[in-house]
């Protein structure tokens, strides 16, 4: 099934269950309120959700109305973050071509440490935003960059799950863009504490959907499918999102939970989709400044300004979007 999150003027938004064509959806009041209420009793609510998901779809096709007959078309203009608010957001970085394209245009070897465990950090969960709302920046000076991703979102996961065991509490899959200022990140790192500042607030698409929704592309814990990223109207990125991921999300959670608990509501990020192949193209402006780095020296793409948009969609092997696009425009702060 497919969830959103519309925005009602509340931090949390309403629960909506949208339609497999992304074209009709439906409020799910009368089971639950929010994403997180479900989460947190998923055996409970989900087969109920899953009920009103199939009548919508049925509705779709003329065969049926039932359960869905309050239904009206999906705006994803209208969405919040399918989860707008979660207890954790980690983001992984499981590409390591990634890693070795920019570390290689620094002439910077990777640890050999980073092929066997996994690199992730702890982002701001308290305030994601929709996939059509601004990216707020207070100075293009800061070198605005967008980061195409895949992210999950889990069940309860005890402390010391193995990756098998965490990828059974894999509720939902959605799309990222984990918005980077890469001018502000190496002073930050410098410090020795990580991402803090570099990082402001990150957007997701306009809908999560359960694994079975993608079939075979959904694949121990890999997604398998074409991540397409397109800066002001120019397709950048046709990347692969599945066979040169490093970790699986399995790997990643299991990581996590280490050494504590993984509650309901966490959300793991994949970190840049990211190819060997260049003629894929990159998931994020780094990438391709890496890129010219190792190719001429210096890099030539600067980062994104005010005014410039990026669009990160995920379609299916039937050509059909599967999470609905992030569409957004950098604008300045007030």
């Amino acid at each position: 099934m497919k969830l959103a999150t519309y925005k009602d003027g509340s931090r949390d938004g309403q629960l909506v269950v949208v339609s497999r064509d992304l074209a009709m959806a439906h409020y799910a009041t009368g089971i639950a309120g929010k994403l997180q209420q479900v989460l947190d009793d998923w055996n409970f609510m989900s087969p109920q959700l899953q009920d009103l998901y199939e009548a919508l779809n049925r509705a779709g096709d003329g065969s049926s109305t039932g359960l869905a007959r309050h239904a009206f078309p999906f705006e994803p203009a209208r969405c919040m973050a399918p989860l707008p608010r979660a207890y954790q957001w980690a983001d992984g970085s499981a590409f390591l071509n990634h890693v070795e394209l920019v570390r290689k245009a620094r002439n910077a070897e990777v640890p050999a440490s980073f092929y066997g465990d996994p690199l992730m950090y702890q982002g701001g969960s308290d305030d994601f935003i929709g996939p059509c709302d601004d990216i707020v920046v207070a100075s293009e000076d800061f070198g605005i960059d967008f980061e195409a991703e895949v992210a999950v979102i889990t069940a309860d996961i005890a402390m010391g799950a193995t990756p098998a065991q965490a990828l059974e509490g894999i509720r939902l899959l959605t799309l990222v863009n984990d918005v980077s200022l890469r001018n502000l990140i190496p002073d930050e790192l410098a410090k020795g504490f990580g991402f803090f500042q570099s990082k402001p607030a990150t957007a997701f698409g306009p809908v999560a959907v359960t694994p079975d929704e993608v079939g075979d592309a959904w694949v121990k814990g890999r997604l398998h499918l074409t991540l397409q990223s397109s800066w002001n109207g120019r397709k950048v990125g046709m990347c692969e999102a599945g066979p040169e991921m490093t970790f699986h999300f399995g790997q990643l959670i299991a990581h996590l939970c280490k050494t504590r608990n993984v509650r309901a509501g966490s959300i793991v990020g994949s970190g840049t989709v990211s190819n060997k192949d260049w003629s894929h193209g990159y998931s994020c402006i780094a990438e391709k400044r890496a890129i010219e780095t190792i190719e001429d020296g210096k890099p030539r793409t600067g980062f994104m300004k005010f005014g410039d948009r990026i669009r990160i969609e995920l379609k299916g092997k039937d050509g059909q979007s599967v999470f609905g696009a992030i569409d957004q425009k950098v604008v300045e702060a007030a």
